[in-house]
């Protein structure tokens, strides 16, 4: 299974990503894991994404579409994968695409965990009382929602258009969301 998880902050898409990978026997691959490891690994690509990050700008599509394309050139992505925080943008579609192309493949489904924002904006609250973070306020939480909102809406518009999109009710227990995950993806597999 090539697949790509979408779903606003908060809509439980690292928990599901894990799970989906396990099932599959495919690697969940996180953009913003890698660039983490990068920083933290002080590596060349983890400096000039570190040095974007503390000017406030946004890591270029190039630099990603980069990282993503190596990435699935790993032997461990032969059998599928599982992207999670790619594609962001438009140009990534496109861009990925063109990776897949390259190598023969294409997506088998993109699955958008859809969620009530009141709800998430609770979770979100909740979980940064727990975990002390103590920047996300609810105005915050909103604006994430709200660039979420924006710039992913066309994306699954495309992927919509193409037959590909899924959409899945990311809100209740983790295992019943589970549960309905595996249902929506076993029924596109036939």
């Amino acid at each position: 299974m090539r697949l790509i998880i979408f779903g606003p902050p908060g809509a439980g898409k690292g928990t599901q990503a894990s799970r989906i990978a396990a099932r599959y026997g495919i690697p969940a691959i996180s953009t913003g894991d890698i660039f983490r490891a990068n920083i933290k690994n002080e590596t060349p690509l983890g400096l000039q994404v570190k040095e974007i990050l503390a000017s406030g700008g946004y890591v270029s599509d190039e630099i990603t579409n980069a990282i993503v394309a190596d990435r699935l050139a790993q032997e461990d992505c032969a059998p599928g994968f599982l992207l999670d925080g790619y594609p962001r943008t438009s140009d990534q579609v496109y861009a990925l695409d063109a990776m897949l192309a390259e190598r023969g493949g294409e997506l088998d489904a993109v699955l958008e965990l859809t969620v009530d924002e009141d709800e998430v904006v609770d979770r979100l609250l909740k979980r940064a009382e727990t975990e002390g973070r103590v920047d996300d306020t609810e105005e915050v939480i909103r604006e994430r929602l709200a660039i979420y909102r924006r710039e992913t809406a066309p994306l699954a518009a495309i992927y919509l258009e193409r037959g590909l999109l899924v959409q899945v009710d990311g809100l209740g227990e983790i295992d019943e969301v589970s549960e309905r995950i595996g249902v929506a993806l076993d029924e596109r597999q036939h």
